[in-house]
C-alpha cells in the first residue's frame, strides 16, 4: 500500500505539480487542498502520512497550519516547503523551540527531490531553522 499524501499550497501550478511527482508513490491519488484550514479539514477525515505545507499562504500561514495540525495530534510527517525562509524564522525558530515536529524543504523542488523526500522522509538536504 502506498503512502497517504496531502499537499496544501495556494498555487495551483505547485499543487499539480507535486501532485503529478507523487502520484506514483501515493495511493493512487494525492489529496490537495488550497489553504490551511481547507488541509485541516481533509485531515480530520483522512490522516495523512506525509504533508506538504507551504509556509507563505493568504489566510493560515504554514507555521499557523502547523500547530493546529498538532494540536489535533496529527502524526504525520509535515514538510513546510517554502522560498521565503528568512521572511519567516523567527516563526519557524519559534515552532522548533515548541517543538512541533517539522522539516523545512527550500523552493524550488524538483520532481525528484519531491519524491525523495516522500520516499526516504528525511534524505534531502534540509534548511537548517
Amino acid at each position: 500500500m502506498g503512502k497517504r499524501i496531502l499537499v496544501i499550497d495556494d498555487d495551483e501550478f505547485v499543487r499539480k505539480s507535486f501532485s503529478l511527482s507523487l502520484k506514483k508513490i501515493g495511493d493512487g491519488k494525492v489529496d490537495t487542498a488550497n489553504s490551511g484550514e481547507e488541509g485541516i479539514e481533509l485531515e480530520n477525515i483522512k490522516e495523512y502520512d506525509i504533508i506538504f505545507l507551504d509556509l507563505k499562504m493568504p489566510g493560515l500561514n504554514g507555521v499557523e497550519t502547523l500547530q493546529k495540525l498538532r494540536k489535533m495530534d496529527v502524526k504525520s510527517k509535515i514538510y513546510i516547503v517554502t522560498a521565503f525562509e528568512r521572511e519567516f524564522v523567527d516563526e519557524l525558530a519559534n515552532a522548533a523551540d515548541s517543538e512541533l515536529e517539522f522539516e523545512v524543504l527550500r523552493k524550488p523542488l524538483d520532481s525528484n527531490q519531491i519524491v525523495l523526500a516522500a520516499k526516504s522522509e528525511g534524505a534531502i538536504e534540509m534548511t537548517e531553522v
